[in-house]
């Protein structure tokens, strides 16, 4: 076999500081890490693997395979989207075009309805559940909760109810415009819903987001009004609604939330916590 056509190789070490140097040349400011998840995951092995084994070669059909993937990125297609699944409160959870990608911050939510939720039976419905991270994290981390997920979209619904059996969570998942189709009362209402502003400076990565998931008219504001409007009726006396919205937004929110029946608790991060008067 001549020079020529011999198959393409190259070492671990050296696809990944070639392809850092890449997506930090396209401002990506987190280009190590996203180097080695993107090999991690082409390779099937763990990132500690990676260093371990620097001087090992890639076989060609995964360097093609990982060339094209760092294609991707470089075109600021989010990492979870590239791998598939993002990591959420310790769990990895799939997520696909269709729906937001998990974000740390929504992970507060959790921890902070965990310092409220009462240890009795109880109803909990996620609003807008996209891959279904919270209203699943809930279950999982509260079992004496009846959980059901609701989205309006039925792509994420699908993926939702991917997650809900890859972690074995008992959930009702029901196609639902915010709370219209949910029948009965509610103890807790959780809800990550679109809250960006389409005038806002934001990452490039949200371009390749579903604009179903992010944009809200009304300053962003629009569907939480709308929630708030809806959970009047259907959260029980002393029920909590948990809120995902940007801080500059909390003061209105909590301003119209008071003439809605609710009264502020606590705001946090990118959290806000209301309870039903």
């Amino acid at each position: 076999m001549n020079e020529k056509s011999q198959p393409k190789t190259q070492a671990i070490k050296t696809w990944v500081r070639d392809a850092a140097e890449q997506l930090a040349s396209a401002g990506i400011t987190s280009a190590l890490l996203d180097a080695e998840i993107i090999l991690a995951h082409t390779l099937r092995r763990s990132r500690t693997y990676l260093h371990a084994h620097g001087e090992d070669d890639i076989s060609p059909r995964e360097l093609d395979i990982a060339n094209a993937r760092l294609d991707l990125r470089l075109d600021r297609t989010p990492v979870a989207y590239i791998i598939g699944h993002k990591e959420f409160y310790g769990r990895q959870f799939k997520v696909t075009p269709s729906t937001l990608i998990p974000r740390p911050e929504s992970e507060v939510l959790i921890t902070l309805l965990g310092t409220y939720i009462a240890p009795d039976a109880a109803r909990l419905v996620d609003v807008g559940t996209g891959t279904g991270c919270l209203g699943i994290t809930a279950k999982l981390e509260f079992p004496q909760l009846t959980v059901t997920l609701t989205d309006v979209s039925r792509h994420a619904l699908k993926v939702a109810t991917a997650n809900a059996e890859a972690h074995r969570a008992e959930v009702v998942i029901q196609q639902s415009d915010l709370l219209e189709s949910v029948a009965g009362m509610i103890d807790y209402c959780i809800a990550n819903l679109p809250y960006v502003d389409q005038s806002w400076e934001r990452s490039p990565e949200t371009n390749h987001e579903p604009k179903l998931a992010l944009f809200a008219d009304d300053e962003g504001l629009a569907l939480i009004y709308r929630l708030i409007n809806q959970a009047t009726t259907k959260i029980t006396p002393g029920g909590l609604l948990l809120l995902e919205a940007d801080p500059c937004q909390h003061d209105r929110i909590t301003t119209y939330a008071s003439t809605h029946g609710f009264t502020p608790i606590e705001t946090t991060d990118y959290i806000v916590m209301l309870r039903k008067t």
